[in-house]
């Protein structure tokens, strides 16, 4: 357990179309860890290795971060059963990750995407957010997240792209997009 813990925890919520909502999480909790807090971070629908697992483990065990996904995109439309068990696997750590008040902070990355794509139930999320102890921030990151988490959440920050360089053929680069 780390050194402080606050009476209240928030809940945030990075969402919309533009670059930067996992970025803004992963600041968070670099910036918490820093502070002596402990962070974990589940990541939904994310398969491959990126670079902020491999920074996370140099700051283990005050950052953790779990992934839960298959590299490639999710077919929404009708969902592999892979892709609903990974889903339900990072929730269902997420949960007990809250409830257990072992760390200070829980960032759901990408589940809003998970929610929008009906991966998984809203309701039980809701209720999660609802149910979590008082001292542990939560973070919900990733597009499209559903206007009922946007009216309970404590901090809600858009993302709106105004310009960026995919549009001009650059994909996305090892060590600054993944």
């Amino acid at each position: 357990m780390s050194k402080e813990r606050w009476s209240q925890g928030f809940v945030q919520v990075y969402t919309g179309d533009g670059k930067g909502k996992t970025t803004c999480a992963l600041g968070l909790a670099l910036r918490a860890v820093g502070q002596g807090l402990r962070v974990f971070i589940v990541q939904f629908l994310k398969g491959r290795e990126s670079g902020e697992v491999r920074a996370a483990a140099r700051l283990a065990p005050e950052l953790t971060i779990r992934s839960f996904g298959r590299p490639g995109l999710v077919n929404f439309k009708s969902p592999a059963a892979e892709d609903l068990a990974l889903a339900r696997q990072a929730l269902d750590l997420g949960r007990h990750l809250i409830r257990s008040g072992e760390y200070e902070v829980v960032i759901l990355d990408e589940i809003n995407v998970a929610l929008a794509g009906q991966l998984l139930p809203l309701a039980e999320v809701l209720q999660l957010l609802q149910e979590r102890p008082p001292g542990v921030e939560v973070v919900l990151t990733g597009r499209s997240a559903p206007p009922e988490l946007v009216a309970v959440a404590d901090l809600v920050t858009e993302m709106r792209p105004v310009k960026h360089y995919y549009e001009a053929g650059v994909a996305g680069r090892r060590g600054i997009e993944w």
